[in-house]
């Protein structure tokens, strides 16, 4: 069984493909001396992109596999914890 975040596969992976060229570009503005203000404002935009998809996911998580939990026998007590601990790590950065 695919996890949840399957049918949100390929604008995820094509969120992930235009971080990824964004962080290329950072590398680039580093190799090219520019202004220090430009390149933090690029790290900005990876940053605000990679918590979306981060978001997005946990989204998908709570939509399937916390929701099966919670409706099944065990009550989910384990796949709550799990995202409160998922969340804590977002709020840490």
């Amino acid at each position: 069984m695919p996890y949840p975040y399957a049918s949100d596969r390929d604008e995820i992976l094509s969120r992930l493909k235009k971080i990824e060229g964004q962080i290329r570009g950072i590398q680039r503005m580093v190799s090219d001396d520019k202004y220090c203000v430009d390149i933090l404002t690029q790290i900005s935009a990876v940053i605000s992109g990679i918590e979306k998809v981060g978001l997005r996911v946990l989204r998908d998580h709570m939509k399937g596999c916390v929701t099966d939990a919670v409706r099944s026998s065990d009550g989910g007590d384990d796949k709550i914890d799990e995202v409160v601990k998922a969340v804590e790590r977002f709020l840490q950065t």
